[in-house]
């Protein structure tokens, strides 16, 4: 499994998500993403997680970032 970064933990919190690192790592094993989903389409979000995650992707800041990390964990099932 790969580490959690801090700020993944921070992304996480900020979703409402518990953010320890094997929470994080459960989370990305328990919802794979096929490679035509986007992530901010996934069905396990709600409709206030997406409209967050769409938001930082928006302001193309530091967020961006960890969610673009969140993104491709996501992705690769790790």
């Amino acid at each position: 499994m790969e580490q959690p970064s801090h700020e993944l933990r921070t992304l996480f919190d900020q979703l409402g998500l518990p953010s320890d690192g094997k929470a994080i790592d459960d989370f990305i094993m328990a919802h794979p993403l096929d490679p035509e989903i986007k992530l901010v389409e996934a069905d396990f979000w709600s409709e206030q997680q997406k409209d967050l995650l769409r938001e930082w992707l928006l302001a193309d800041g530091e967020e961006a970032v960890l969610v673009d990390q969140l993104n491709v964990r996501l992705h690769d099932g790790k």
